[in-house]
């Protein structure tokens, strides 16, 4: 914001230099004494420009409109007056007073109090319009801070009780399991504070996720993941597609035969193609649309938030397997847009 307010300031400096520029050579062509007139002009309108701007900053938008027109009628009666003293003539005759107090009043005190007014208007808009976007900006970051946080926490109890199982037997797999569970708690904190990560840290993140929760079955892993295109130069918004693991996870059987669990990443022509499948366990007719339940909902309000016209989410529910399929587009460009964007800020 103060941004903005710096560049009306050069704008109004700018155009004050532009305007005494063009007074003084139209001046200078018609009188001898160009210079004091023009400095009394620019004077005056100095005065009465600023004096009514910030009488509408005071005023504009309230109720006190008595007060207002009060001394809006000051500043156009004292305006002229203003310009009589500094004109070079000597103006000591009354027929002259009343000849130059109208024409400075209609020439210059009338136009340049509608200036300010526009002015001001214009700066209002353009500062309320500003102040709207960064409060529903902030409005979108708040409820995206809030998505993100849902994440289970049975899953990092769960975990720790794994780890602390694989400890207590002295298994090989404790140290791996330890600093998996480290990453993964390190991107959570940390790194998902970013607008965007590359789509490959993303990736990192999820088979994390997947080898920790691989310590619950005794199978050869039960998720397959695929990967094609290039993960480095495409990013997204963190956290993305965890809560669609989530629900693959609490949704399948309790016992889930090796690859049951199929996902597949695809970066093609600027779109991601993210589709993830599972067999579906008794209970998950229920339990995919229960009122509290914290996975697709959040999916689709954190997509609607994030790119809004640029993903498809499509959800099938075969009775033996649920697949689902997001597709972004524009994800490259999305990442200039709103790199651009925070310039506002």
């Amino acid at each position: 914001m103060n941004r903005i307010k710096k560049v009306f300031t050069l704008i109004h400096i700018g155009l004050w230099i532009l305007f005494s520029l063009l007074i003084a050579l139209q001046l200078s062509q018609d009188t001898t004494y160009w210079l004091t007139l023009t400095f009394a002009v620019i004077l005056t309108t100095l005065y009465v420009f600023y004096s009514h701007f910030f009488l509408l900053t005071r005023y504009l938008g309230k109720r006190k409109k008595g007060a207002y027109f009060l001394r809006l009628a000051g500043i156009m009666l004292t305006g002229p007056v203003l310009y009589i003293l500094l004109h070079p003539r000597r103006l000591d005759t009354f027929d002259l007073l009343l000849e130059y107090y109208p024409i400075s009043l209609i020439s210059i005190v009338v136009p340049f109090i509608f200036l300010s007014w526009l002015a001001r208007i214009t700066e209002n808009l353009v500062l309320n319009t500003i102040r709207k976007e960064q409060l529903e900006k902030q409005a979108v970051e708040a409820e995206l801070y809030y998505l993100k946080s849902q994440i289970n926490p049975h899953f990092l109890f769960n975990t720790l009780n794994n780890i602390h199982t694989l400890v207590y037997k002295q298994a090989a797999t404790a140290p791996e399991a330890v600093l998996r569970l480290s990453s993964l708690m390190r991107y959570m904190i940390y790194e998902s504070n970013s607008l965007t990560v590359p789509l490959s840290r993303e990736m990192n993140y999820l088979q994390d996720y997947v080898s920790l929760q691989q310590l619950r079955y005794k199978n050869s892993p039960v998720v397959g993941l695929e990967i094609e295109g290039d993960t480095e130069s495409c990013h997204v918004a963190p956290l993305l597609f965890i809560h669609l693991m989530e629900n693959a996870y609490k949704h399948s059987p309790a016992r889930l035969e090796p690859g049951a669990i199929k996902v597949s990443v695809e970066i093609k022509e600027n779109t991601l193609t993210f589709r993830i499948q599972n067999p579906i366990g008794n209970k998950a007719g229920t339990a995919l649309e229960e009122p509290g339940g914290i996975g697709l909902p959040n999916v689709r309000k954190r997509l609607a938030l994030l790119y809004p016209g640029q993903h498809n989410l499509e959800i099938c529910n075969s009775g033996e397997m649920f697949i689902v399929t997001l597709k972004i587009h524009g994800l490259h460009s999305q990442v200039h847009e709103r790199e651009a964007h925070l310039l506002y800020n």
